[in-house]
């Protein structure tokens, strides 16, 4: 039987940086609780929001659509959003021809 993986979304203030730092699959059951720590993040009033996802193994079109929103809520409100990401979010982002729709940070 093949191992689940772990899910986690943690957040931390410093300074004027509030992180949300991701870790496992982003999918239908788990984004809620990615968009909840956004929207944390979002009714702080950090300068930078860093979504962090270079722990994010898989991520489907509920991802896509997470991350689709948030970052039209951010060029709304200050383009406070930055997005570090991982090989398998690029890999979605690439075949999804959005890669460059998103604030990502290499």
């Amino acid at each position: 039987m093949q191992a689940v993986p772990s899910f986690t979304v943690t957040s931390e203030i410093t300074g004027d940086v509030y992180v949300v730092a991701v870790a496992g699959e982003i999918d239908l059951e788990t984004a809620p609780q990615v968009r909840q720590a956004l929207a944390s993040a979002e009714a702080s009033d950090a300068r930078v929001i860093r979504l962090a996802l270079s722990q994010v193994t898989f991520m489907d079109s509920t991802g896509i659509a997470l991350l689709v929103e948030h970052t039209e809520r951010s060029r709304a409100n200050g383009n406070r959003l930055r997005i570090f990401s991982s090989p398998a979010v690029d890999r979605v982002l690439e075949i999804s021809g959005l890669v460059d729709r998103f604030p990502i940070d290499r």
